[in-house]
């Protein structure tokens, strides 16, 4: 497969994509991570419907800025991201306002919320942000894997 290809995956241009990135996790000093590169794995599988950076209490005010020029809703947080990303994701899963599911991390924490939104019928890709922040657990649970830095 080109690279073209492993970029864009197979693009279903009906299907309604929700984006759902784990800030905390995805930017990180040992990634080098895109905002607009993210857009471009997730919109490729569809239109996106839900774009959400999810950052807690120490997000700088750059990164928050940059996100919302970029067209990401930011949520922040002064519990665990985690939470609120798997509580946003389940609650998307069951409203049926998506068909795929993409979340940007490298946390094995959203394994169960991936396997949700695949019982509820959703095609759910996992997104991560390097080879050395891959979850293989992720990567497994997910119908589609990416990791940006292979691209």
């Amino acid at each position: 497969m080109g690279l073209l290809g492993r970029l864009f995956g197979s693009a279903t241009s009906g299907s309604r994509v929700a984006l759902l990135v784990d800030g905390p996790n995805v930017f990180r000093d040992e990634f080098d991570v895109d905002l607009d590169e993210l857009r471009a794995v997730a919109s490729q599988r569809g239109r996106l419907v839900t774009t959400r950076l999810y950052l807690d209490e120490h997000a700088t005010p750059g990164l928050i800025q940059a996100a919302e020029a970029r067209g990401f809703e930011v949520v922040t947080t002064s519990g665990d991201v985690d939470v609120k990303l798997a509580v946003d994701a389940a609650a998307l899963a069951a409203s049926g306002d998506a068909d795929v599911l993409a979340i940007a991390s490298r946390d094995t924490d959203f394994k169960p919320v991936l396997e949700l939104a695949a019982r509820e019928g959703l095609r759910t890709v996992a997104i991560a942000p390097g080879a050395y922040g891959r979850s293989d657990a992720l990567r497994n649970a997910a119908h589609e894997a990416v990791t940006l830095d292979e691209l």
